[in-house]
């Protein structure tokens, strides 16, 4: 079933009003048709509704029934993304929204091989939220998660003393034992910040520096994992954490 999301102002009554990109979507490229059913997302919730009418310029979607259904998680994650050489970037976006994740902070940190010049910041990230939104339709989530601004790594920190929890996968003596250990103080509500060094890992003072701002490093398994695989590999454990411990309180 097709995702579509909308502003609160595109609803009267129980009707919405789709226009723009997404009415040209529902009408000349999908090309559905009077009585065909998708989702619509609003402020967080999706309704179910069906085509009540195409018009010239708008598709009137009625809906049929409210908050149909809830693919939100019980924790809001926010990614740390260390700035990644190539495309890598866009896939891990891809995964982690299809995961869960409620927002991703692009870092510039010490070992980043990447340097994205000042004047093509904003067109990175606008290019990295339209990945977002498209993965958010694909997996139905109710919501876009936002790709933030690219901060340097301080400012990356500053942001995360706002989190209940923050996890940093590094090396650790207790292995899988210390990740065990930092999910288990997750709870309900909470905001989780995850923090993904680029490909040459994170440099020692970063390490310091997260863990003196309340960081707590975990692993991620006996495996070197490439900093892609370690992103979604981290929000996954946290989703299953989420679903599984969470879920039902």
């Amino acid at each position: 079933m097709f995702n579509f999301f909308v502003d609160k102002e595109k609803r009267v009554g129980d009707c919405y009003y789709i226009t723009d990109a997404d009415y040209n979507h529902i009408a000349n490229v999908l090309r559905m048709q009077k009585g065909d059913s998708f989702l619509v997302s609003e402020d967080g919730v999706s309704n179910l509704c069906f085509i009540e009418a195409i018009n010239s310029d708008s598709v009137v979607a009625k809906i049929i029934k409210e908050n149909y259904q809830d693919t939100n998680l019980p924790i809001k994650i926010v990614l740390f993304q260390g700035l990644p050489k190539s495309d890598k970037m866009e896939l891990i976006i891809q995964k982690c929204v299809e995961l869960g994740v409620d927002s991703i902070v692009p870092v510039e940190m010490s070992r980043c091989v990447v340097k994205i010049e000042e004047k093509k910041k904003k067109s990175k990230v606008s290019r990295w939220q339209a990945i977002a939104e498209s993965a958010a339709k694909q997996s139905k989530r109710s919501i876009i998660p936002e790709i933030k601004d690219i901060v340097s790594y301080k400012n990356a920190l500053k942001i995360a003393e706002e989190l209940d929890v923050v996890l940093v996968p590094y090396e650790n003596k207790d292995g899988m034992k210390a990740t065990k250990e930092a999910l288990s103080v997750i709870k309900n509500g909470m905001s989780v910040g995850i923090f993904i060094g680029p490909e040459g890992g994170f440099d020692e003072k970063e390490i310091e520096s997260a863990v003196s701002t309340g960081g707590k490093t975990i692993s991620l398994g006996k495996r070197i994992l490439r900093t892609e695989t370690a992103a979604i590999t981290s929000v996954g454990m946290c989703m299953l954490y989420a679903e599984t411990e969470l879920g039902e309180e």
